[in-house]
């Protein structure tokens, strides 16, 4: 990897949507329908005490489901402390916490 003014070139990573698994991401949707609200604002990503610090974001975590990554958005839960800030400054209401707890139970179903 050539490292160019500070900034380095990665392999791309490229996803085959044909082969991915969207089991837990749809059984999500059935159990949290508020999930669908999400509009990737990022207000809860700017809020959350667990992202300044682990890098941790409800909305990778949400991308991470739609392109099928689950053990990468549920290591990425582990870090979250379920302090409820997300949920205060959501624009859309959602329960964030609700969503978080309902990720992991549908993981570990899995």
């Amino acid at each position: 990897m050539k490292n160019i003014f500070g900034f380095g070139i990665s392999p791309s990573s490229t996803v085959n949507m044909d082969k991915v698994d969207f089991t837990l991401f749809d059984r999500l949707h059935e159990l949290e329908p508020d999930a669908w609200k999400c509009m990737s604002c990022g207000s809860c990503s700017a809020t959350c005490p667990a992202g300044t610090f682990s890098g941790m974001s409800l909305r990778k975590v949400l991308h991470c489901l739609q392109r099928g990554r689950e053990k990468e958005a549920v290591k990425m839960l582990q870090c979250c402390m379920l302090c409820g800030k997300c949920s205060m400054v959501c624009p859309r209401g959602i329960n964030t916490r609700h969503l978080i707890l309902s990720i992991c139970k549908l993981y570990k179903e899995d």
